[in-house]
């Protein structure tokens, strides 16, 4: 009986999918760009767990098993490039994510459509200009010697501020930089959300006699309370992963005691060295932790109330 409702369930199946064939057609040469490109490559993680050899390659070189993950480990710099990253992320994340909320809150605020889209295009503009022009921008605005800053710092009567030779001033230059570079992209989901607010809750709160900022404290962000959870969420699975070009490209000897994160470290491992393994290991053991940051900042969201992600 069972076997007869199989049988006639796998030919309903079917038949969808001979109805909708030109459907699947089209999705075929998506599915063949992520299996080749996706999942095919994902092998290459092997060569965490093997002592990679680039002239025998991934299948010839020997298994070592979790000799590359003790070594990486047992290697202080491995740890100092773990702490910079999160120190650099956790930091962007703390200016960056409430100033996209409060720019996204007075984008909606303005009256004129006009002047509007001129804000936006303007804020979104940096998000398409590539590190190499920002760092480029950077040095020329905040060099010690010739930087625009500190040319009228001077002219002041002030000190010149080391903010790219410094730790601590490096830090605040690459923070500023990448919160410029993706604020005004990071208002876009806001602003989207902030459309669906419910129009009629404003003008009874009018009526109500509350204040706009008493508007926007009791309604617009308890409208927006689950896109912001969820906006957060995906930005604290990101704690362990940070891009090659922003720190590589403003960083240097000077300062690499805090602009040596991962992806530089792994750059100079893979790179600079040759050390595949390793830094294929490096890369595997950032994307599991970056998973459980994930499930634990979903779980924690739920804890409190909210829907999560996941």
């Amino acid at each position: 009986m069972n076997k007869g409702k199989n049988k006639k369930g796998y030919q309903h199946t079917l038949a969808k999918m001979w109805n909708y064939k030109w459907i699947y057609l089209m999705l075929l040469p998506v599915m063949v760009y992520y299996i080749v490109f996706k999942y095919i490559p994902m092998y290459g993680i092997t060569i965490a767990f093997k002592d990679y050899n680039v002239f025998k390659g991934v299948f010839g070189s020997p298994w070592c098993g979790l000799d590359v993950f003790r070594k990486i480990m047992s290697n202080k710099n491995f740890w100092e490039a773990i702490k910079n990253t999160l120190l650099l992320n956790v930091l962007t994340l703390l200016v960056s994510f409430p100033l996209t909320i409060i720019v996204s809150l007075m984008l909606n605020e303005v009256m004129s459509t006009k002047f509007k889209k001129i804000s936006q295009s303007v804020l979104y503009l940096p998000h398409f200009i590539s590190w190499v022009v920002v760092a480029g921008i950077a040095t020329n605005l905040f060099s010690q010697q010739g930087g625009t800053i500190n040319q009228i710092l001077q002219s002041m009567g002030m000190s010149s501020i080391p903010f790219l030779s410094e730790n601590g001033w490096w830090i605040f230059t690459y923070v500023v930089c990448n919160v410029w570079k993706e604020i005004g992209w990071g208002t876009i989901i806001y602003l989207a959300a902030l459309t669906g607010v419910d129009e009629s809750l404003y003008e009874a709160a009018y009526l109500d006699g509350a204040t706009k900022f008493q508007r926007l404290i009791y309604i617009t962000l308890p409208s927006i309370k689950s896109v912001i959870v969820t906006m957060l969420i995906l930005q604290i699975s990101k704690m362990m992963t940070i891009g090659l070009d922003a720190p590589l490209l403003l960083g240097n000897k000077k300062v690499i005691g805090v602009s040596e994160v991962i992806s530089t470290y792994t750059y100079r491992l893979g790179i600079e060295r040759a050390k595949y393994s390793d830094s294929t290991a490096i890369g595997l053991f950032q994307s599991v932790i970056n998973i459980i940051i994930l499930f634990a900042a979903d779980k924690f969201a739920k804890a409190i109330g909210e829907d999560g992600i996941i």
